[in-house]
């Protein structure tokens, strides 16, 4: 038996003809599961890619409805709501109904009276004229302060509007006067077209802005 004879083949004879050899041929199966890698890979991204575009379509009209909705509310605003009414003139005391008190804290002679006479020509009346208390005296090292009774909270102010700076305090006196004192920094009264304008603010302040406008 010929050693090219197969076990089994009953002695028979073959050999092997032609110029074609078997092939050693690595399996197919790991081919195919790179393939389906790969085409998973190239599948989910054209989903990815579909779901983006989506959004950006879609989201991008919602947006701009939002926009024209909130567009179209802020102007339905404005024509329903009126502007808003002028806000009522706060009741503050005439110049002409306060009796001031001007006295002088710092060592510079003359300032109370100058002072007590330009208020007086502003139409404030003046009661006393003179040096501050001891309690005052070269004590005050701002432009000066303001002193009411307790429930003289309109007075002060208009009473501030003559003197920028000026810090305002009250104590327990009887009367409805106010006092003046003139502290170390001060140099003059404010001036009247100042003073004036201030007062003007004070008594008709500004309205603050609807809420829905500040939003539009």
């Amino acid at each position: 038996m010929s050693m090219l004879t197969p076990p089994g083949m009953g002695g028979r004879k073959y050999r092997i003809t032609g110029d074609r050899y078997p092939r050693m041929r690595r399996p197919r199966h790991r081919r195919r599961i790179v393939l389906t890698l790969v085409a998973a890979a190239c599948a989910l991204g054209l989903a990815g890619w579909g779901t983006l575009q989506l959004i950006d379509v879609f989201g991008g009209r919602a947006g701009t409805a939002h926009a024209a909705q909130d567009k179209q509310h802020c102007g339905d605003g404005a024509k329903t709501e009126a502007a808003p009414a002028k806000t009522a003139a706060r009741k503050l005391p005439a110049p002409g109904t306060l009796t001031v008190n001007v006295f002088n804290a710092t060592p510079r002679s003359g300032l109370a009276k100058r002072t007590a006479d330009e208020l007086q020509k502003r139409g404030f009346k003046i009661g006393k004229v003179g040096n501050a208390p001891a309690a005052y005296d070269k004590k005050i090292k701002g432009a000066g302060i303001l002193l009411g009774p307790r429930a003289a909270d309109g007075p002060l102010k208009v009473l501030a509007t003559q003197l920028a700076g000026a810090q305002q305090k009250t104590d327990d006196r009887k009367g409805t006067e106010l006092d003046l004192i003139i502290g170390d920094t001060f140099k003059a009264l404010a001036t009247q077209q100042a003073a004036t304008k201030s007062l003007s603010v004070l008594t008709h302040p500004s309205p603050a802005p609807a809420a829905g406008d500040a939003k539009c």
